[in-house]
């Protein structure tokens, strides 16, 4: 691969006000400015950031992209800035709702450009799953879309960096309890693919939800991880360089095999002494 620009991301770990879209959407385009002014040229918010990750908002009506007024504050704060952000925000859209990762950037209209593929059995009664994985590319780096759930299936990010992505960029929520499978994740995730890994995680709200937003290098190393109570931000480099430097060193990546044969099955039995 070679070598490219880097990219400045930005992840964010902050409380969501339970179905009150037009303050969490102020505060996301304040957060755009924070991450900006720290050399951010892309910022992510955590999943459905626009209601928070309440059964209720997601019962009632939902965001849609029909009239964008609502998103005005944040397309303001990309504009200003040229920070290009990811929202991820449940929307309704031809008769489908999603959990949906927004693309807003300077001089476009706001794109669904991802809908969250593997739902979580509460979900599950309330969306559809997205059909089609989904790459950004800012300034020349391939960033991978992906919604909380899907980092725990390690074919979710393969196929992203065999798409080409070098940092696998997922908005999440975590209960209390779920630290352990977090961070294992996003770190086996990294070094399997020896890509970059990116997590904004949502925290506090009425259900304690636990943050731990972090980036990780291609050796599933934390660059910088939060801790599971106070809203933040992690602002990290993505270096195509370090990413090729990594699967030079460590053959995971060019070593594996993508078709390995027809598995068979022996029978054997133990014998009583």
């Amino acid at each position: 691969m070679p070598a490219r620009a880097t990219l400045r991301l930005a992840v964010v770990q902050d409380t969501a006000v339970p179905g009150d879209v037009a303050t969490n959407v102020e505060t996301a385009a304040s957060r755009v400015r924070e991450a900006a002014a720290q050399g951010a040229g892309l910022v992510a918010l955590p999943e459905t950031f626009t209601t928070s990750w309440d059964l209720d908002a997601f019962d009632g009506p939902l965001p849609t992209l029909d009239d964008l007024a609502w998103l005005a504050p944040v397309q303001a704060a990309v504009e200003e800035t040229g920070a290009v952000l990811v929202l991820s925000s449940p929307l309704a859209s031809g008769g489908r709702r999603t959990i949906t990762s927004l693309v807003i950037a300077p001089g476009r209209q706001p794109v669904a450009a991802y809908d969250k593929q593997h739902l979580y059995p509460p979900e599950r009664e309330r969306f559809e799953p997205g059909e089609h994985g989904a790459t950004i590319e800012v300034d020349g780096v391939r960033v991978a879309l992906s919604v909380c759930y899907d980092a725990n299936f390690p074919e979710h990010a393969a196929a992203a960096a065999a798409d080409g992505a070098i940092c696998y960029l997922n908005t999440g929520a975590y209960f209390p309890g779920g630290a352990h499978r977090r961070d294992l994740h996003y770190a086996a995730r990294a070094l399997d693919n020896s890509i970059y890994v990116a997590f904004a995680g949502l925290v506090g709200g009425p259900l304690g939800l636990i943050g731990g937003s972090a980036v990780y290098d291609p050796l599933g190393m934390p660059v910088q991880r939060l801790d599971d109570t106070n809203p933040g931000m992690v602002v990290a480099t993505i270096d195509p360089a370090e990413v090729t430097r990594v699967r030079e060193e460590q053959r995971m990546w060019s070593d594996r095999r993508v078709e390995l044969g027809p598995r068979r099955t022996f029978s054997v039995s133990t014998r009583s002494p």
